[in-house]
């Protein structure tokens, strides 16, 4: 297959200068960052307060249950966001959506931060909490597709693996920040503490102090927005609209061509996604923290703890970027999954143990391996898709493995914890769905390099999938 690109266009690798590189690399890190800054501070919030706040009456155990249920929720959205943004990103560019989606984050975010609690309005509160979380996952199925184009379809060829990393690596910076501020007003505003009978909501932190996150994505938003307008439309999308190509009905081609392949980039997600919201997804902070559970360890520790995995997580995603270059990115992903599975069979054993430290080593040696089945992600999809669908094909497949895997791991671990009495299930569940990526990786052709403009689309439409010529 020949890899020349037509004289006149060279659909990556166009902006003229590095630091016109580097503004899009930036731009690209700052926004996902802001975005998933505010989907991780909900999440978060769902594992400390919410249960109290907006879901006692359903009983103590039941009401943590609902509250992670409420983080699942948002995926079942994210689908719908994936093919709005997926149809406007192939049809009018990916930066417009780009911004749309993270002011919606944004000010779903915000008033999250001024909703009243159950005590205060009844039933009213869970019901507004929840339109409000559907919100954040309508946006967020739009935004990983256009942040991840935009960085890729800038790239040079060779470096497609490395600039691809950077919307990757806005997961774990959100992550840092939301679990840092978290931690800073469990500090500041402290909350209820092992052996206390002190209710939450008569605390400062059941109080004000969980807000505090929430308000400051405002600030947020207006930073995001910014940067974000200063980025130029990618090169391959401005190609494709000088041309007139555009796709009138690209999620109607991409499933009438391409169905398996959504099927199977959303699996290989899938086993990366259900992994990393043990932790991205407050799960551990819960069970660790719970004043009343096994470990009862303090709030402000776990967070920090957390915190601090995610500077692991952002080394090793980047890492796994630049490594993809050089020796693929099936290969790196096949690396990643043995690193999760380690990591998998070594998180709660470490976790049980009741000590900060080894609470830390735990999500730390987990945060490796999730980085290397995360990192390569944005060039592998981008390099599977032909460019005038590839906007809908990159979201839905992120969206529909958003949903087979985070969408209720959070909620199927805490009922697997319940009906076990221990944690042993969740790792065997955990173990399984890191095969099934693994899986999943190995039925997909390394597709490292193919030229990404609208010239090729003839060639990019011959299925990837091993044993089959074409979709």
């Amino acid at each position: 297959m020949s890899t020349a690109e037509p004289s006149g266009f060279t659909p990556t690798g166009t902006i003229a200068t590095q630091s016109d590189r580097r503004r899009v690399v930036f731009a690209t890190v700052v926004g996902t960052t802001v975005e998933w800054y505010d989907f991780f501070i909900y999440a978060q919030a769902a594992a400390i307060v919410f249960a109290t706040l907006y879901f006692a009456p359903a009983g103590q155990g039941m009401a943590q249950i609902l509250s992670f249920a409420t983080v699942g929720i948002s995926f079942l959205f994210r689908p719908l966001g994936a093919f709005l943004a997926g149809h406007f990103g192939d049809k009018f560019g990916r930066r417009v959506v780009l911004m749309w989606t993270l002011i919606l984050m944004g000010l779903a975010t915000t008033l999250v931060g001024v909703l009243p609690t159950y005590a205060a309005i009844g039933a009213a509160a869970p019901i507004l909490l929840i339109f409000l979380r559907v919100v954040q996952g309508i946006s967020a199925g739009g935004e990983w597709g256009g942040a991840v184009l935009m960085a890729v379809e800038h790239a040079p060829k060779k470096k497609r693996g490395l600039y691809g990393a950077s919307p990757q690596i806005g997961v774990p910076l959100g992550l840092l920040l939301a679990s840092g501020v978290m931690w800073v007003m469990a500090v500041i505003a402290p909350g209820p503490v092992a052996g206390s009978d002190t209710p939450l909501e008569e605390t400062a932190f059941g109080q004000w102090g969980w807000r505090v996150p929430f308000l400051l994505s405002f600030v947020l938003i207006l930073v995001g927005s910014y940067i974000r307008r200063k980025v130029e439309e990618s090169p391959v999308f401005t190609e494709i609209a000088e041309r007139k190509e555009e796709s009138k009905l690209p999620i109607a081609q991409l499933f009438r061509r391409h169905t398996p392949l959504v099927l199977l980039a959303a699996l290989v997600f899938a086993g990366n996604n259900a992994v990393g919201y043990m932790t991205t997804g407050g799960f551990i902070t819960g069970f660790a923290s719970n004043p009343d559970g096994p470990i009862g360890l303090p709030r402000d520790q776990v967070l920090l703890a957390v915190t601090a995995s995610g500077a692991v997580w952002l080394a090793s995603t980047w890492t796994a970027g630049w490594i993809c270059d050089k020796i693929g990115r099936r290969t790196t992903y096949i690396i990643g999954w043995i690193l999760q599975f380690i990591g998998v069979l070594t998180l709660f054993p470490l976790v049980n143990t009741a000590e900060v430290g080894m609470l830390f080593a735990g999500v730390a040696i987990l945060a490796v391996g999730l980085g290397f089945t995360y990192g390569p992600q944005s060039a592998f999809y981008t390099e599977l898709f032909p460019a005038s669908i590839r906007f809908s094909g990159v979201s839905i497949s992120y969206a529909i493995g958003a949903i087979l895997g985070g969408a209720f791991a959070p909620t199927i671990a805490q009922a697997l914890v319940a009906a076990t009495g221990g944690t042993g299930a969740v790792t065997v569940y955990l173990s399984i769905m890191t095969v099934i990526g693994l899986a999943a990786t190995l039925m997909l052709r390394d597709r490292s390099g193919i030229p990404l403009g609208p010239d090729h689309e003839a060639e990019q439409s011959v299925s990837p999938i091993y044993g089959l010529s074409k979709a």
